[in-house]
């Protein structure tokens, strides 16, 4: 299933706890042989890459006060364990828990943080 989104800022998305939004990366469409790839191959490779674009929160932690009665004051202040997925990093996940989007007519993933199985970061991309 695919969902279209008509926002024109990509900065005005807000991912929720502990989702990440990658933008993927060309599937390699040859081998190395050179014999063409279908698209049907190339989507169904369990191993996907791409560029993650949002990084949500994290996952909520419950709230850290000593007040054991139900009537005492409540902490409302919702804290989170960060990701360790930053903005820019190479994510190599699993392509069967991803969710795609268009944005603009290009296709982005939304997945959970527990689908990545590793992280490439590059820290002088930014510099």
């Amino acid at each position: 299933m695919q969902l279209s989104l008509d926002k024109k800022d990509i900065n005005e998305f807000v991912m929720v706890g502990d989702k990440v939004l990658i933008k993927p990366k060309t599937p390699q469409s040859q081998t190395k042989m050179g014999l063409y790839l279908p698209p049907t191959i190339q989507q169904s490779e369990k191993i996907q890459s791409g560029y993650i674009v949002k990084t949500g929160p994290g996952y909520p932690l419950p709230s850290q006060t000593d007040e054991t009665e139900v009537w005492q004051k409540k902490d409302k202040d919702v804290h989170y364990l960060p990701l360790q997925a930053r903005e820019g990093d190479l994510a190599v996940f699993l392509n069967s828990m991803s969710y795609e989007i268009r944005f603009n007519d290009e296709p982005y993933l939304i997945i959970p943080h527990s689908a990545i199985l590793m992280l490439i970061r590059d820290e002088g991309l930014f510099e």
